[in-house]
């Protein structure tokens, strides 16, 4: 199976040329989504003549730009796509064991779960306390009952991922499509990953801890909401 990676960046531009770097040395093609960057991410990722980089003329959201290298991988004939975060989060180096979670070629989606969250270094309150928010409620909502549905750090299967008609165009992106993915039969299976949270002044994050919870609280509300239709309708 042809698998490709796919890095979202957002102005990362001190972090994703390690990143692209380290992930080259797998020798997978390589797609790097430059989300609206206000800084030069765009312009080191474009140093790389090995890579595909693709560009959203403004920010989009992290969904949005995972939608994009999807298409792209697709367009190449790729049955399967990796995303690693552009901010050094991320060890590309652990791409082989969400690899080595597929068995005989099977589709399924596999999601990176994040070791040390609870007592790691430097891991802020606002993720361990969205983990574990986002766990249950995924869950509620129908989707898998795993223990790191916020992980940015997946193997999508491409042709079905494209297909699940996510609405969600940021963050919620990442959970809605577990969701969507269990309802629509797809394997879903998790694979122990490294994480590194860089000490707090170091670390470039757009996450918006209430703005992003009371988005994740409405995008959960809504898939709710459609759960228990349906089954009224049953």
């Amino acid at each position: 199976m042809k698998t490709a990676v796919i890095i979202p960046v957002y102005n990362h531009e001190k972090q994703i040329g390690d990143v692209i770097r380290r992930t080259e040395e797998l020798q997978l093609p390589i797609f790097v989504v430059d989300d609206g960057s206000t800084d030069n991410s765009g312009v080191v990722a474009g140093s790389f003549p090995g890579i595909t980089l693709l560009s959203h003329a403004e920010n989009r959201g992290k969904g949005a730009a995972i939608l994009t290298g999807l298409a792209a991988a697709g367009a190449e004939k790729c049955d399967r796509a990796i995303t690693i975060d552009g901010d050094g989060q991320h060890n590309p180096e652990d791409i082989r064991a969400l690899l080595l979670s597929v068995e005989n070629g099977e589709s399924c989606m596999v999601v990176g779960s994040r070791q040390g969250m609870d007592n790691g270094a430097n891991v802020p309150w606002t993720s361990k306390f969205g983990r574990k928010f986002s766990n249950f409620w995924v869950w509620a909502a129908g989707g898998p009952l795993i223990e790191d549905s916020q992980s940015g750090f997946r193997l999508y299967p491409v042709v079905e991922s494209l297909q699940l008609d996510v609405k969600a165009r940021r963050y919620q992106f990442e959970v809605e499509i577990l969701v969507k993915a269990r309802q629509q039969g797809i394997i879903i299976k998790e694979a122990p990953v490294q994480v590194v949270y860089q000490p707090k002044g170091e670390r470039v994050s757009h996450f918006r801890p209430w703005l992003d919870f009371w988005r994740n609280s409405v995008t959960f509300n809504r898939l709710i909401w459609i759960r228990l239709l349906r089954m009224l309708q049953l």
